[in-house]
Parts: structure tokens; sequence; C-alpha cells
């Protein structure tokens, strides 16, 4: 039997509601309990001064594998997410082909397995194709190993397939996600619609186009009683329709990007195309609605919505160029310099919307330091600071739009499954 004993840490759970220095204990693959002192046979992690947390969760991330190895492969992808901190991931199906059948889900499965990195949980196709005209067969889906369902990277625009698909994922108590979008008033446009983008003579994405869907999806979700979870918000009107709902015990969720809370449409004005993504950058009163959201509870969870794309493709002019940036390797860094350090959440609050909150959305055993629990962990140096240098990641891509960027904090050491899998002391 092996054990590893994390001494002298704080030790945050939000699951438990725990928040104290003491230490840890890992025997096997799973988590042995708390204030239990070392007998001298644990392998010890000394983290006086770290926090030692449950291992981070990012419900939103595409790995491109298959179809995109050119961007990433699972076990590229993987492995950033372990340098970020994370010891589980969702991943997208908007691959080549797209996860829509049992083959595919068991593909990644089979790959994520041999990487041997973190956790790779499979969010799968809810149309055919993602073409969205037919539902996927989503009950042999879920039999394969799915745990949610999206047609992200384009929204799910028929509302007949949203509802049939609430329908269908509430037999088998899943969510559906969906890119709130409505493409006839997006058009071609490459970023927020507003001042910024009539200076620029770029053409404008306005906000109605993620407030109308997303009210469309939860008046569906509230007829039929299925789970609704509104993918990567950017305004704070959708934030507020969000909260309007969950008052009135509509089962909706949904999450931000650090991007989202960080930045606005203004660093456009650089043109470059590290800054394209979609939903776009917004003004600078959706950022403080998009926070609020996070203060009182709205806003659920944080994700990277790690998009790499290789670096030529994002060279192209920026009306050609893709959207979307990685995002694994910074996101702890970000939430802690930009929502943490400035008071806008404790570290309880933030840790939870990054470990158990999306692990019960996706309804995952994980995200939480109970006894008995699979022992994945991560322990955070919250004080350090360092540079983000894309030349350094572990991710095949590089399209980051905070190279150069001071961050406070990241993953120091990364437990998944009893086994230290990332190190940087």
């Amino acid at each position: 039997m092996s054990s590893i004993l994390i001494q002298n840490g704080r030790v945050i759970d939000p699951s438990q509601q725990i928040d104290r220095v003491t230490h840890l204990l890992i025997r096997d693959d799973r988590i042995a309990g708390c204030d239990v002192e070392p007998d001298g046979e644990e392998t010890v992690i000394d983290a006086s001064g770290k926090i030692v947390a449950p291992g981070l969760i990012d419900m939103h991330v595409h790995l491109r594998e298959p179809g995109g190895e050119e961007d990433e492969t699972i076990a590229s992808g993987t492995a950033a997410a372990l340098a970020g901190g994370f010891t589980s991931v969702a991943c997208m199906p908007n691959t080549d082909p797209p996860i829509d059948s049992q083959g595919t889900v068991e593909f990644i499965r089979g790959q994520a397995a041999r990487a041997d990195h973190c956790n790779v949980f499979v969010v799968a196709c809810v149309s055919k194709n993602r073409e969205g005209k037919e539902l996927a067969e989503i009950g042999q889906l879920v039999e394969a190993g799915a745990v949610a369902f999206t047609d992200d990277g384009d929204p799910i625009y028929d509302p007949e397939l949203m509802r049939r698909a609430f329908e269908y994922c509430l037999m088998f108590d899943k969510p559906v996600l969906n890119h709130s979008e409505i493409r006839e008033l997006t058009g071609h446009g490459v970023m927020h619609e507003g001042l910024t983008s009539l200076i620029l003579g770029l053409p404008g994405m306005p906000t109605a186009a993620e407030d109308v869907m997303a009210s469309r999806d939860i008046a569906l979700a509230e007829a039929t009683g299925g789970r609704y979870h509104l993918m990567h918000v950017s305004t704070g009107g959708a934030v507020d329709t969000v909260r309007r709902a969950k008052r009135r015990g509509i089962r909706v969720t949904t999450e931000i990007c650090p991007h989202h809370f960080t930045l606005t449409d203004e660093n456009l004005r650089s043109f470059d195309a590290n800054f394209k993504m979609n939903p776009p950058l917004r003004g600078a009163g959706h950022v403080k609605g998009c926070i609020d959201g996070l203060v009182d509870g709205t806003i659920d969870a944080i994700v990277s919505d790690h998009a790499p794309h290789a670096k030529e493709k994002k060279m192209q002019e920026l009306d050609q160029a893709p959207f979307g940036i990685v995002g694994l390797e910074t996101s702890l860094g970000l939430v802690i310099t930009r929502l943490i350090e400035p008071g806008h959440l404790d570290w309880s609050t933030a840790l939870a919307k990054m470990t158990c909150n999306p692990a019960h959305i996706l309804h995952i055993p994980k995200g939480t330091l109970q006894v008995g629990a699979d022992a994945d962990v991560t322990i955070i140096d919250p004080k350090v600071r360092w540079t983000v240098d894309p030349t350094e990641f572990r991710s095949k891509s590089t399209n980051t739009p905070f190279a150069g960027w001071e961050l406070t904090g990241r993953a120091e050491v990364v437990i998944v499954g009893g086994r230290v899998k990332f190190d940087r002391r």
C-alpha cells in the first residue's frame, strides 16, 4: 500500500466547508482523511504556505483529437491541463469526426488512458454530425460514457431539436450545454458590437445574439424540466436572465471564462487575432455584470474554453483567423490575480467554481476531499509571481492574449488517482 501525506497545508474543500491548516493523507488512490499524523511509512509532501484543494476541474476544453492534431492532441492537451492544476477535463465534441458515436467516445477514452495524464470526461453531440437536424443516439452515447451533450462550436439552433434534447437527456439526468448565439444577428462579426467596433470599422456581434438564445433555452428548460447549462456567458443581460431563472427554480447553470472577466473589446484595438473569440470580448459594463454574477453565485463554474489553434491559423487577417484561445495553463493564475486578490471572491468560493460545482453539474465523482473519494489533489502556491511565456506551454498551441502578463499563483503539485503527475518544485 502506497501512502502520501501532505503536511501543513491550508486544506480548502468547498464541498465540505473545510478551510484550515492540517494534514491530508492519501492511501493508494483514495483520500484517507485529514488531521492524520505521520507514521513514517508515507511519502511526505511539505505544503507549508500552500493551498491544498480538490483536483481542479475544467468542464469546457477542446482537445481537437480526432481530426485537429495539428492544433492539439489528447496527450498534449491533458499535459497542459496538469500544468494548469487540472486533474479532470471535459472535452467538447467539435472534432472531425464529431463525437456522435460510441466508437468516437471509446476512442477518446482510450487515447486519454494511453496518455495517462489527467481524467478526461467526454461531452458528446446533441445532433448527428453536429448538423442540428437529427438527435444523436443519446442513450448509446451515455452507455459509452458521455457525461453531457452539446453541439458546441455551433448553437443548437432548432428549438424543436433543443426541446427534444432536453426531454431525452432528462431520461438519463444529463445536462444539455448550449453555445448561446443567434447567427442571423452575429453574421460575419469579429468582435463585440459597440463604440469600439464602430471606431475600428470592424463588423460587430451584438449582445442580443447571446441574450435572446439564452432566454429561449431557459423557456424550453422550464417547459420540459430539462437541465440547461449556458456555456461561456459574456453579457450582463444573459447573467441577469440566468439569475431570474434560478429564482424561479428552473434547472439552469452557467459558466464563465477568465478572458470574459479580465479583458474588454478595447483590447481589439491591437488587431491581434489572439483577442478574437466567440463569444467576443465585451465592454466594461458587461465585465462588471459578469463579476457580479460570480459574486452572487449566479455563475456556477469557471472554465477555460481552451481552444488551441496552430500558429499559422491565428496569423491570418483578423476577419479570417479562427475564434478562440488556449487557457488551461493561465486560468488558475487569472482567477487568483483578477478575482481573489482584488477581493471579489474568497478562496473557498473561487475553488468551488473550479471543483465541486462543475462536478455537480456533470454528475461526476470528483471535486471533493471526502474520505474515500478519488485522490485527485491540486497543491497551489498562492503567492508565487510568474510571467506568462507561451513558449513554455505544454499545449501544442500558443494562441494566448496573456503573453507577458505577470500573474500571481499557480499549481505546484498535481496528484491524480493517488499518483503525482505534475511537480513544479
